[in-house]
């Protein structure tokens, strides 16, 4: 069915169920049965098979595997830092360290915070939030401050710093393309990412200057409940920065191993897989050692922040299933002929990143956005003669700012929590900014175009 545009029903399927039922899993499942029952000439019992198939076939592939292990184990590393003690004991460390004397240091330390913890944007945002709330209060800055400022930071940084579970899925989708480097191209998407690297720039710049427009300028302090993440725990802070090191220190150096010199051409997924394997149990030592959890309860946590993956990871598998789906259909060739014959050139990314963007805020996720739009850049650049890094880029920017934007993601709830700002709050504050980018980043990407044809 390449050459048909029913190859495109299943994304488009899965497109409106994700933004009707706004679930970016029913509408993976939903669009996956699709791609599968029209591979079989349209038997519904063989697409059914067919589907039940491709995702056994996912755990086929050994890199597969690697990924999804590494996000399960993410969510126990994650779950462990927090319960044990150790997020706490770094913000503990950080009053003694008395680094704050003045709002501009105060409105830093979170911006910093949430660029420097990019394996995972949770954690980062939890640890820059809760370590900030109290200083934002004692210097009247507002919670929506705190708020923009680590969502700003924590999700944009980790789609530019790769070394987490996201560059690990962007490398899960660009596998199957017979591309000569995929872990070059992953790299060269940070230079195309004008929406992340943007949002960054613009909340350094908030942060350092305290300037603000919009709602922002009008939110004032101690307008919102707070939210407190205290435990009775408090642990050295070694226990967190130990085993973050470790994973961001080994899985450079696997990179740089497995590439034989070269890091762009190393394994990433075997890389990240054994990076978390190691920070994992490093983090169980030092938790033992200081008494921190016995072994029933590192246990029990463990295995509750591998089930708070479950859902992301269900995704991650569909997401995979669906590539293949649509790979095998012809979605990415049909899509790269429409393209390239209707629309000029320059107009290519500018389109990819609306559409991303439009999708990421519909649905709530970035991740169910790659996994629809990645495999249908990867086949445009090819057909078209554009570099795959600057098309992939659209999609990685475009849906984080869907995701960034969105009300319904995951990450802007986590950013209203840590920071204790109303939610509703945070989301009309923050979105001038975000939209602000936005803009720019299209009129960037088009200039690029007119440049590249």
């Amino acid at each position: 069915m390449q050459d048909s545009p029913l190859s495109l029903l299943p994304p488009i399927v899965a497109i409106a169920v994700a933004i009707w039922r706004r679930n970016a899993l029913l509408a993976l499942f939903v669009g996956l049965v699709l791609c599968f029952v029209m591979i079989n000439q349209w038997q519904v019992l063989d697409g059914i098979i067919g589907t039940g198939a491709s995702v056994i076939d996912v755990f086929g592939s050994t890199y597969n595997v690697y990924i999804v292990v590494f996000s399960l184990l993410i969510g126990a590393l994650v779950t462990l830092l927090n319960r044990s003690g150790a997020v706490n004991g770094f913000i503990e460390s950080l009053a003694n360290m008395n680094l704050v004397k003045n709002s501009r240091q105060a409105s830093l330390l979170p911006t910093v915070i949430g660029s420097a913890i990019f394996t995972d944007t949770n954690l980062s945002m939890f640890t820059a939030g809760t370590a900030s709330q109290k200083l934002f209060d004692r210097y009247r800055i507002s919670r929506a401050r705190l708020a923009f400022l680590i969502d700003s930071t924590c999700s944009p940084i980790s789609i530019l710093f790769l070394i987490n579970g996201w560059g690990a899925y962007v490398l899960g989708l660009l596998d199957g393309y017979q591309l000569d480097d995929p872990v070059g191209i992953l790299i060269g998407t940070i230079g195309y990412n004008f929406y992340a690297i943007l949002a960054v720039a613009i909340a350094y710049l908030t942060a350092y200057t305290g300037r603000e427009f919009g709602p922002l300028a009008q939110a004032k302090p101690f307008s919102t409940k707070t939210t407190s993440f205290e435990t009775d725990k408090i642990a050295p802070a070694y226990v967190m920065w130990a085993p973050l090191l470790t994973l961001i220190g080994l899985t450079l150096g696997l990179l740089l191993i497995t590439g034989e010199g070269d890091i762009r051409r190393g394994s990433g997924a075997f890389s990240v897989f054994w990076s978390i394997v190691t920070s994992l149990a490093l983090l169980i030592t030092l938790v033992s050692l200081n008494k921190l959890m016995d072994a029933k309860e590192i246990l029990q946590t463990s295995l509750s922040g591998i089930k708070n993956m479950v859902i992301p990871v269900s995704i991650l598998v569909l997401s995979f299933a669906f590539g293949d789906g649509i790979k095998a259909l012809g979605t990415g060739v049909y899509a790269s002929e429409i393209l390239a014959n209707d629309l000029p050139l320059y107009l290519l990314a500018p389109t990819l990143f609306i559409v991303a963007g439009f999708m990421a805020f519909a649905t709530g996720t970035s991740w169910g956005t790659f996994a629809i739009l990645i495999p249908i850049a990867v086949p445009i650049a090819i057909d078209t003669g554009l570099p795959v890094p600057y098309l992939v880029a659209a999609v990685l920017g475009g849906g984080v700012f869907g995701d960034h934007a969105s009300p319904i993601s995951d990450s802007t709830v986590v950013a209203s929590i840590a920071s204790g700002c109303d939610h509703i709050e945070h989301v009309k504050t923050q979105l001038p900014y975000t939209l602000f980018a936005a803009i720019i980043s299209i009129i960037v990407y088009g200039a690029i175009g007119v440049y590249l044809t």
